[in-house]
């Protein structure tokens, strides 16, 4: 089932591009956190606008345009590890390589499967902030629909090695993405094993995408 935390996000990442001018992913500013979340949004709504035909013959391809156009700039491998918590000392590094890879695609999947609940809203920028000295930055923004409260949204970025940046989490309504995913899967860890929770998210991530009317209400 796909959460509100991931509806919320790809509907932001889909709405961002709507008052952006056009760029390419050779033109993103990876060293600027504010401005890529904003320029990775645009493509990946671009993207999702330009092969709209495509996706209604075949919903799968959303997967290709999450791979493609947001991925390369949300830190996976960063994300797992968090998710991982406490049980990342308990892991060998094959069994890490393999928790990455199986969650990454979860991601996609899950991604992909939230396009298909975009509607039309609007969204506004928090300022941004001053981050020359800083290591993580909170990306403030505001969904905007008529009639319902708007809903805030923090994406949360981090520096890496080489001063370039990638966001890593998202913060609904005070609520972290990674710590309800962290919760979820370390009791999934602690009755099943590790070994057993990646080959789950592995199965989850070759799920196919469903189109919006066609999905299970639950």
């Amino acid at each position: 089932m796909v959460t509100a935390f991931f509806r919320t996000l790809i509907c932001t990442a889909a709405l961002l591009g709507l008052s952006l001018s056009t760029a390419t992913a050779n033109e993103l500013n990876h060293k600027n956190p504010y401005v890529l979340v904003q320029q990775v949004s645009e493509l990946t709504f671009a993207r999702f606008e330009r092969d709209r035909q495509l996706i209604e013959t075949n919903p799968d391809h959303l997967k290709v345009i999450v791979e493609e156009e947001l991925m390369p700039y949300i830190d996976s491998q960063y994300s797992a590890y968090k998710v991982l918590g406490k049980f990342l000392r308990q892991t060998n590094r094959a069994q890490r390589d393999a928790f990455v890879e199986a969650f990454s695609s979860y991601l996609v999947t899950t991604y992909a499967q939230a396009f298909t609940e975009y509607t039309n809203q609007t969204v506004s920028f928090e300022p941004a902030q001053d981050f020359s000295g800083e290591s993580i930055v909170s990306v403030g923004v505001n969904i905007i629909e008529p009639g319902r409260p708007d809903i805030k949204i923090q994406f949360k970025a981090r520096r890496l090695k080489n001063d370039t940046w990638k966001a890593f989490d998202m913060v609904a309504e005070g609520v972290s993405l990674l710590a309800s995913k962290q919760s979820q899967i370390a009791a999934m860890i602690r009755q099943q094993g590790i070994d057993q929770v990646t080959i789950t998210l592995a199965e989850k991530g070759q799920s196919k995408v469903q189109p919006r009317d066609q999905k299970d209400p639950s």
